[in-house]
């Protein structure tokens, strides 16, 4: 008998099994990591969408050029009545150059964001500190502006020389009309701020159209005098 040479090749598996365990395994794999997706996007569907921040919870002032000095040196004036009697969050914003309010978490009524944001509106017109805080404290109070030209349209010296009417010889027309009226008045240019009530405001703003059309002072106080003395008559 002959016998024939046993070669060791004949004892290892096929290559075509070697082929098919590969991809049996490579296939388990693969369902194994689409189950795990499958699994994260249902997840992300069933849970509840992020609250977004609403544009009402947020305020933005914008700060003029003329402004930024004082705002930073009294910076600390704004922000601890903001932030400890209104339980605001505030920030100046300094690539946009504006001074940003916002709702907090301890905010005990929504309404205190738009009177946060009144106050620093009045501070950014040129109200001092103190004067601006009555927005904080009080209520019905508001700040109301218009220029010289929505009364009546002067140029030039015209324009000068009715600004100097309102403001009067070292600013008594000015001081007068608010002591008078209970307000506050800023001068800007020929742009005019009033703080106050806003009956108070009608009767200072009525006053300052007169003087801008060209009435004389005097008769100006008279009329501001009479009218003051039948409101207190009637309070």
């Amino acid at each position: 008998m002959e016998v024939e040479n046993i070669k060791s090749d004949d004892f290892q598996p096929p290559t075509a099994l070697k082929k098919a365990t590969k991809r049996s395994a490579e296939q388990n794999t693969s369902m194994q990591i689409d189950e795990e997706s499958l699994l994260q996007e249902t997840k992300q569907r069933h849970q509840a969408p992020r609250a977004k921040r609403q544009k009402s919870d947020v305020r933005k002032i914008s700060v003029p050029p003329h402004r930024y000095s004082s705002l930073k040196e009294h910076w600390m004036k704004i922000f601890t009545p903001v932030v400890e009697h209104m339980k605001l969050q505030i920030r100046f914003n300094m690539k946009a150059k504006q001074v940003e309010l916002r709702l907090s978490a301890e905010t005990p009524d929504i309404s205190n964001l738009q009177k946060g944001a009144d106050f620093v509106k009045a501070f950014l017109c040129g109200f001092e500190v103190d004067d601006a805080l009555a927005l904080l404290r009080l209520e019905d109070l508001f700040v109301e502006t218009f220029e010289v030209k929505d009364v009546k349209t002067l140029r030039g010296d015209h324009l000068s020389r009715a600004i100097g009417r309102l403001a009067g010889k070292g600013g008594r027309t000015k001081f007068t009309i608010e002591n008078v009226t209970k307000t506050r008045i800023v001068l800007a240019d020929s742009k005019i701020h009033i703080l106050g009530s806003y009956q108070n405001i009608q009767l200072a703003r009525r006053a300052i159209c007169n003087l801008i059309l060209g009435s004389p002072p005097s008769k100006v106080y008279g009329n501001l005098r009479s009218v003051a003395s039948r409101l207190s008559e009637r309070m």
